[in-house]
């Protein structure tokens, strides 16, 4: 989930941040029959948790929509739907392939934040700090049928708020990858969680959070029975 395009702008820096889906929607041959009001929602939370992992502030949506024009509604409902539970009001934009009808759904989008600083993508030296996960590791239809085990986009972003702390959504590749990534040598550390750390998290269903043990006690109240501590 570290994987955003970082433009230097006028003395600051543009974040964008993708995600796509496919074989998601109402077509015929779609793998999994969902509204496209769901689809662009999830496509949206990819991207904007990734968008504001850096630090950004976003600023834009951008849709690219091959799913026919009767999608469009839908999926900008979707997205309307995530900026609520974020607070936002930011301009949304894009276009839809209208020339061909493809068999299967698919959509793309972005989310352009800007930063006054060099996003750092640094890793943590976990002496210190503690780890847990907030949501639970969904994919498929198990994103429909298990909301409650969730992590809301507005937890994500009082957490993003918090100074002292790192967040970081977890995506296809899992729990046990995106620790990987944010500490050095884990991978050669036994650590433990009541999770499946090696399963897709779909559309960032989960986030990792690391943060000093003064801080945990207010974690845990935000995030209930969402919070799973990671151990080793």
């Amino acid at each position: 989930m570290r994987d955003p395009l970082i433009i230097p702008l006028n003395n600051q820096y543009l974040v964008v941040a993708s995600d796509n889906s496919g074989g998601f929607g109402l077509k015929e041959h779609d793998a999994v029959k969902v509204p496209y009001d769901v689809v662009g929602y999830y496509a949206f939370r990819v991207a904007i948790m990734e968008c504001m992992a850096t630090g950004a502030v976003p600023v834009s949506v951008v849709l690219q929509n091959f799913s026919g024009e009767e999608a469009w509604t839908g999926l900008i409902q979707g997205v309307q739907q995530g900026l609520k539970e974020l607070k936002m009001d930011l301009p949304v934009s894009g276009s839809t392939e209208s020339n061909m009808d493809l068999l299967q759904s698919a959509l793309g989008l972005n989310v352009i934040g800007v930063s006054s600083q060099m996003p750092e993508f640094r890793q943590i030296n976990p002496e210190g700090m503690k780890f847990a996960v907030i949501g639970k590791p969904l994919v498929g239809q198990e994103v429909g049928e298990q909301p409650e085990s969730i992590a809301p986009l507005s937890v994500y972003k009082r957490l993003c708020e918090l100074g002292g702390i790192t967040v970081l959504p977890v995506g296809s590749k899992g729990i046990a990858y995106e620790l990987g990534q944010l500490v050095p040598g884990i991978k050669s550390k036994c650590f433990a969680a009541d999770l499946d750390v090696h399963k897709s998290s779909g559309p960032s269903t989960c986030f990792i959070i690391s943060y000093p043990a003064a801080k945990e006690v207010m974690i845990q109240e935000l995030t209930g029975p969402l919070f799973h501590g990671v151990y080793w």
